[in-house]
């Protein structure tokens, strides 16, 4: 009989783990809480690990026309004038895009494998020794063999099966939001990088249509929902008042933007399986600013269906293996995670110039040349 699996989540994770589950063999549906895919968020980075798994896919002609087109950071002043200028680590391996294409692409080869539903939820699972029946927000209960939490940082699956978000997600200091520009970057070859004590501002000129992120240091805000568009844009504004640079422009884009918000923050959990419930991407994981949770994630959805797929019968062995496998890679970048807020978002003054000392040092390097 065919085992049968339930992904919460369409995004990169959750559609990576849809293909591969069902390339081995695996009844595979997908419910995703909206009605369709975003079109924001943030460039991300395909290499290292997620490589091989977009190459088997099949995906990466496709990835490589819609990649952008960066090559490089251009750290500037309040004036506009370039501080520095870095180059971004480029590889034949290795590719950048933006999430929502990214996302999109993984779809397109995931849905002729699987039965994907938008515009519902998980409200309630009762999982036992040999799989979980889950009752949804709209379609009728059904029973799974495995349910994967694949639905990002504020998972609704690990909420239920693990616990609430205030026990198991740590913020980090830091926020996050990114929109689209609206219209193509002014340099097509450069991120612009503007910088204020606690508070930067980047340009990124994607592969085609630049995207805005604001990237700024603040505590946890109790009862946030990460649904409220509204009160994000209000934060985002109040945190940016008084900011230099083109900063009082791109926040007038804010009301009628699609925007990401999120928090920067860590997932902290002893074990990422109950039972027949598990977890993937950054519902078991914290994400990192510098793109690579993408790439994580890909990786994770491979390990995950590859793991079952070699214990065949035995669905305990197999996440077991998948986890020891996956968390060697993962708990290093978890680590790191407050050094990457350092480097991005310097606290004060005199940190904000010895980052700057440090980029105009190796912008003079021949490698480093514009």
């Amino acid at each position: 009989m065919t085992p049968s699996v339930l992904i919460s989540g369409a995004g990169v994770a959750g559609t990576t783990a849809a293909y591969w589950l069902a390339r081995h063999g695996w009844r595979v549906t997908v419910v995703e809480r909206s009605a369709g895919q975003r079109s924001s968020g943030n460039p991300v980075d395909v290499r290292g690990p997620a490589w091989p798994v977009a190459r088997d896919m099949g995906v990466l002609p496709v990835l490589r026309e819609r990649a952008t087109h960066a090559d490089g950071v251009r750290v500037v002043d309040t004036a506009g004038r370039a501080i520095a200028r870095l180059p971004m680590q480029t590889s034949p391996d290795a590719l950048e895009i933006p999430r929502a294409d990214l996302a999109a692409v993984l779809h397109r080869a995931a849905s002729s494998h699987a039965d994907f539903r938008y515009d519902d939820s998980i409200v309630a699972m009762t999982p036992d020794a040999s799989g979980v029946d889950v009752v949804f927000d709209c379609a009728t209960p059904q029973r799974f063999d495995l349910v994967v939490g694949a639905d990002g940082l504020h998972s609704a699956v690990r909420r239920l099966e693990f616990g609430p978000e205030s026990e198991l997600v740590g913020h980090l200091g830091v926020w996050v939001a990114t929109l689209p520009l609206g219209s193509a970057a002014d340099d097509p070859r450069n991120v612009l990088m503007y910088n204020e004590p606690g508070r930067l501002v980047s340009l990124h000129p994607s592969s085609g249509k630049a995207l805005v992120a604001f990237i700024f240091r603040g505590p946890a805000i109790p009862g946030l929902d990460h649904r409220d568009a509204e009160r994000h844009r209000a934060i985002v504004t109040r945190a940016y008042a008084g900011a230099g640079w083109r900063v009082p422009e791109l926040l007038e884009r804010l009301p009628e933007a699609d925007l990401y918000f999120d928090s920067v923050s860590r997932v902290a959990l002893p074990t990422w399986t109950h039972g027949r419930v598990t977890l993937l991407g950054d519902a078991a994981s914290c994400v990192s600013l510098f793109g690579e949770g993408s790439s994580l994630a890909m990786a994770g959805a491979h390990t995950l269906a590859s793991s079952l797929a070699t214990a065949g019968s035995d669905v305990a062995a197999g996440l077991r293996r998948y986890e020891a496998t996956h968390r060697a890679l993962t708990d290093a970048k978890i680590r790191h995670a407050g050094r990457a807020a350092a480097l991005v978002v310097p606290k004060t003054r005199l940190g904000l110039a010895a980052r700057n000392a440090t980029a105009r040092v190796l912008s003079r390097r021949p490698a480093a040349a514009a």
